[in-house]
């Protein structure tokens, strides 16, 4: 199997990403690939990929993702059925992180037991971290 198959899911995300300057070499037994995501979260869910297919350390595989926009973490478009704790979990990993949702929001937002589907919600960086250099 070529690593390009083996990897196939990392570089169909990247290509759903839309990544720009987006490269793919396959020589001497390693996979390099690269491009510019616009969100810390494509970035850190196409890294979540390469460690699931390769392992924690992958030693087949030299990844140089970049982050063009570094002002907030992701961005979420509201669906029925959507909540501020449902979103922050999802994103954050912390149901009560919707307080930080909804502060990141309030242009938008008056009462964060109100969302509706079609808002674009700007969702900001876990605490504790920014955009990867």
């Amino acid at each position: 199997m070529s690593l390009q198959n083996k990897y196939r899911s990392v570089l169909d995300m990247g290509e759903k990403f839309n990544a720009k300057n987006g490269y793919v070499e396959e020589a001497d037994g390693r996979l390099r690939v690269g491009g510019i995501v616009e969100t810390q979260r494509q970035k850190d869910l196409m890294w979540d990929e390469i460690k699931r297919v390769g392992g924690e350390n992958p030693r087949d595989i030299e990844a140089d993702i970049k982050v063009s926009n570094r002002s907030y973490y992701a961005k979420h478009t509201v669906k029925k059925g959507d909540s501020l704790s449902k979103i922050a979990k999802e994103y954050l990993g912390d149901a009560m992180a919707y307080k930080a949702i909804f502060a990141a929001n309030t242009d938008t937002l008056d009462d964060p037991n109100k969302i509706f589907p079609g808002q674009e919600l700007t969702i900001p960086f876990p605490e504790g971290r920014s955009a990867d250099v």
